[in-house]
């Protein structure tokens, strides 16, 4: 089965840093984990699903914690 190589910070092409750049920024992280690395392969991909997971973790009825338990079950 074929497997997909993780897109690292260096070398990646301005519409991924972008995307890298907002996530390390919103999280308050250095560094992306292998999740985002591997669909950056596909960058328009890597844009909407941060877009989605950035607006189900904003603030709201639930803690972040458990938003966390949620999504990422």
């Amino acid at each position: 089965m074929p497997q997909s190589k993780p897109g690292n910070y260096v070398g990646a092409d301005p519409y991924t840093l972008t995307v890298y750049d907002d996530i390390m920024t919103t999280r308050g992280i250095d560094d992306v984990n292998n999740f985002w690395k591997h669909i950056a392969n596909h960058p328009l991909t890597l844009k909407r699903a941060w877009e989605n997971v950035k607006e189900a973790m904003a603030p709201g009825a639930l803690d972040s914690l458990t938003k966390e338990m949620i999504l990422w079950q």
